[in-house]
């Protein structure tokens, strides 16, 4: 009956191990698709869309900021042939890439803004497909976007709207809807005569230099900015999913921990056998002088070496497989998934495997005190 209660409290133990190393290894991948396309860090405005450059820039010549981009963000309508699409643009410089690793993640033709005779622009897949462009076609994208002081006549309403033609220099790919779908980067000189922005911008993208304590300076350079602006790193940027991730992670945490608590329940019913069939053991020990405190001790001890033994080897069984997961992907996403990974990725953390340890330990000591005070006072 030991046996079964230490397999039973292994393998919820395990489970537990590989179920939160996968969610781990989901957001490790997530962060990875994000990190090739936001920046490291980014300046926005409390008040208002857009902000004065040279307000902040005291804090762009910090001596640990190495290399920073204006960027002009908002929304616009493309056109291409006979398709129409409300998207994003995203005005930025040529050296945009220093920033990122957009570079990275092209399926088709090169960044390429800083063209002196036309306007490029690079564009998501996902747009590109919705409106059927390519980089090897001639045909030009048309933008519309409104301007800021006009007012429509409606006997001529496109004099409202500033005009302006791309050609298509690059398609992108980041796995994110919100990227793929509706996003297009233009120059930023001409996001600033779309939008009328001759000075202002929408945000600041920036990268610390090597070598800093990019925590302290990002406190140190949010004092200097003040409650008018904010400084965001890569989490902050998608907090609302990391936030996401993070609760079901846990929420799967607590699903678990009480389908162990189901486990550990064997514990009780071990011991509760223990205790009836060692009754004759217990009146020898007291007739050589064992006081009621030792022979407690000696079920408790019984019961936290079921759940002890059971949390240590249901560890490294955990560890096992993920180990092998990560390194032969044995359990697949399937053979019609589409996504990035062909298997489960698995990612261990320390934390993660040190806080189903001690609850695996306590769930076990606390199954232990009841069946040893109620049925040794019983019997």
């Amino acid at each position: 009956i030991s046996f079964v209660s230490v397999c039973g409290v292994t393998i919820g133990t395990m489970a537990l191990v590989c179920v939160l190393s996968v969610f781990n290894g989901f957001q490790g991948v997530i962060e990875g698709l994000f990190s090739n396309f936001d920046p490291p860090y980014r300046i926005t405005s409390h008040q208002g869309k857009s902000f004065e450059l040279d307000s902040i820039r005291s804090v762009l010549e910090h001596s640990s900021v190495d290399i920073y981009c204006e960027v002009i963000e908002d929304n616009a309508l493309v056109q291409y042939a006979d398709k129409q699409l409300p998207i994003t643009i995203k005005g930025v410089p040529s050296h945009y890439t220093k920033i990122n690793h957009i570079d990275s993640i092209l399926i088709d033709g090169s960044f390429y803004l800083d063209d002196p005779n036309v306007s490029t622009a690079v564009i998501g897949v996902g747009l590109a497909r919705s409106l059927g462009a390519s980089v090897h076609f001639v045909e030009p994208m048309w933008l519309y976007v409104p301007k800021r002081h006009a007012k429509v006549n409606l006997m001529q309403p496109d004099k409202a709207f500033h005009r302006s033609f791309l050609y298509l220099s690059g398609i992108f790919m980041v796995q994110q809807e919100r990227y793929d779908n509706s996003l297009m980067l233009i120059p930023i000189d001409l996001a600033r005569d779309l939008y009328d922005y001759p000075t202002q911008v929408t945000s600041v993208e920036l990268k610390f230099k090597d070598g800093v304590n990019e925590g302290a300076v990002q406190k140190e350079l949010q004092i200097l900015l003040g409650d008018k602006y904010q400084i965001q790193n890569r989490y902050e940027q998608q907090a609302e999913f990391y936030n996401m991730l993070q609760i079901e992670k846990w929420v799967t945490y607590l699903i678990l921990s009480f389908i162990l608590l189901i486990a550990v329940f064997n514990i009780i019913g071990s011991l509760s056998m223990l205790i009836i069939e060692k009754k004759q053991d217990v009146q020898i020990l007291k007739h050589l002088g064992a006081s009621d405190s030792i022979i407690k001790r000696i079920f408790l001890f019984e019961g936290w070496m079921i759940s002890i033994i059971g949390a240590i080897v249901g560890v490294v069984l955990g560890l096992l497989l993920c180990y092998l997961q990560q390194e032969y992907g044995l359990i697949s996403l399937g053979n019609n998934a589409s996504f990035v990974t062909d298997s489960y990725p698995v990612k261990v953390e320390a934390l993660d495997v040190i806080i189903i340890y001690f609850t695996v330990v306590f769930m076990g000591l606390l199954a232990a005190i009841y069946p040893t005070n109620y049925f040794y006072k019983k019997q």
